[in-house]
């Protein structure tokens, strides 16, 4: 084809402000869930020439919603027009053609200024969502970023290009759509591949290579069956050539998708846009700061009020109320009077008591929804028996007896921290922190309790204020987050069996305590 692939609160505002601009049809997620064949062409087809190539063996298209650099003009590419083809089962590869890099090999005249690259990119990705939104592509989809091949022995201006896909990934998040990336497997993805693991970074959430070798599949020695996986690549495979199908004839490059949503955080997403956040007290001040699928956002924050210095438990307790939204659970410490804070949009209701006496019990935590009854529910130890008892909720209450989950001993664990179904089995399971040693042990839950722990880490002594944070990076496996000694804040990633990788989300938080 003639043109190849190659605050907080703002935040918030702006994809209400979106929504409230989609035409009156219903928006999709894209491409949705395909493993198969696609194409791309440089100009969106007309309604009559999709239905000609129903006959065609593609249900995947490349569309080019938007972007300083794009060339084809898009006369068809309306919002009526991907409710029509979304409604005939075509899968559409939403593709944004902005800045491209410094060095590149292309004649697109808009380029990364390699010292601003991650707010541009931040630009571009507030830009590609209003595009999005207004031709029907609801969050959660993927837009990817078409980075043109660039010169290959330029680090200032790679590093550019990585600095630029970790701002729009992360302003992706932060409005509630997911990040991908097209690139040349000799330029873009060898740059993204290289800094895939790298601290503090936001990685785009699907990969989309180009590797014109005319073999239709997802894998290639480039990047590592690991990274992008499962189901969150595209390869395109053949280049600028004519095809026809039903009599239409369109010029066209081949993509191979193997692509699934990325599983939003099935907890602590205070948000609403799919990705966890951390509470976290900063003073008297509660403040959440949005993650962005591994980086923590301190440059904006939501503050729910005031006094919460004077509470020494808080605790994320998920939806209590059943009403959407995630709910707060705190401990007056002069009092122990425990009370309920309703999640509201963007701010915490007022607070009702639900409980008396909770000083007598440590290392509150909320367990989820531990006795299948629907709502989630919360653990305490005791300070006079030792033991560790479940408090069943329901609609934001402590809804029964308490009920002994396991006997005494619990007075030489700490930093007890539920963390939703970390091993996929089912039930709701407890990491806690052996004091002494500083062994870190999962309790896997099981019917009525916990079955036989195992350890899952060692030297945890350092490390404060651990918290089931959901699953951060939306792999689809439970997270943990904690806090050093010197104040950073590490995100160890859940795989269903251990914790075999860390990543720093954050630095400066020694005086500040999430909620549990």
């Amino acid at each position: 084809m003639n043109i190849s692939r190659g605050s907080l609160a703002a935040a918030l505002a702006a994809v209400t402000i979106a929504v409230t601009a989609t035409p009156a049809m219903a928006d999709s997620v894209h491409p949705g869930t395909f493993s198969g064949e696609g194409f791309d062409a440089c100009t969106a087809p007309a309604s009559a020439k999709m239905r000609a190539w129903d006959s065609s063996p593609y249900r995947a298209l490349g569309i080019y919603f938007g972007g300083t650099n794009r060339a084809c003009a898009q006369p068809a590419l309306t919002a009526a027009w991907v409710s029509e083809q979304t409604a005939a089962g075509w899968h559409l590869i939403p593709i944004y053609l902005g800045r491209q890099a410094s060095c590149t090999l292309s004649t697109k005249p808009n380029k990364i200024d390699d010292t601003q690259a991650y707010a541009q990119g931040r630009a571009d990705a507030n830009d590609a969502v209003a595009q999005a939104r207004a031709i029907g592509l609801a969050p959660d989809s993927t837009l990817i970023y078409d980075m043109e091949a660039y010169a290959g022995n330029d680090p200032e201006c790679s590093e550019g290009v990585v600095q630029f896909l970790g701002g729009w990934s992360a302003r992706l998040h932060d409005l509630g759509y997911l990040s991908g990336f097209y690139s040349s497997m000799s330029s873009g993805v060898r740059d993204v591949v290289a800094a895939y693991n790298r601290q503090g970074y936001v990685r785009p959430d699907y990969v989309d290579f180009a590797r014109w070798d005319n073999i239709s599949t997802v894998t290639d020695p480039g990047i590592p069956s690991a990274y992008w996986s499962p189901q969150r690549r595209i390869k395109q495979w053949r280049g600028d050539h004519i095809e026809t199908h039903g009599g239409v004839a369109i010029n066209i490059d081949n993509d191979r998708l193997d692509v699934a949503p990325a599983p939003r955080t099935p907890h602590g997403d205070f948000t609403g846009n799919g990705w966890s956040d951390l509470l976290i007290r900063s003073g008297e001040q509660l403040q959440i700061h949005s993650s962005n699928g591994g980086v923590l956002d301190t440059s904006q924050s939501l503050t729910f009020g005031a006094s919460w210095d004077t509470m020494n438990a808080i605790i994320r307790i998920g939806d209590w109320d059943k009403d959407g939204r995630e709910d707060v659970v705190a401990r007056q410490a002069s009092t122990g009077r425990l009370l309920f804070y309703p999640g509201l949009r963007n701010a915490l209701g007022v607070s009702k008591q639900i409980g008396t006496s909770w000083n007598s019990m440590r290392e509150l935590t909320a367990i989820g929804d531990f006795d299948s009854d629907g709502f989630p529910d919360l653990l305490a130890a005791s300070t006079a028996d030792n033991s560790l008892y479940l408090y069943p909720g329901r609609d934001g209450v402590v809804s029964g007896p308490r009920v002994k989950i396991t006997g005494g001993g619990w007075d030489t664990m700490s930093e007890l921290a539920g963390v939703g179904d970390f091993d996929s089995d089912g039930f709701n399971d407890l990491i806690a922190r052996h004091t002494a040693s500083g062994v870190l042990y999962l309790y896997p839950g099981a019917a009525g309790g916990f079955g036989t722990r195992r350890e899952i880490g060692s030297s945890w002594q350092n490390m404060r204020d651990l918290v089931g944070a959901g699953d951060i990076n939306r792999d689809g496996f439970q997270d943990l987050v904690s806090i050093d000694a010197s104040g950073a804040v590490w995100r160890y990633e859940g795989d269903g069996s251990a914790l075999p990788r860390r990543f720093r989300m954050a630095t400066g938080f020694g005086s500040r305590t999430p909620a549990f």
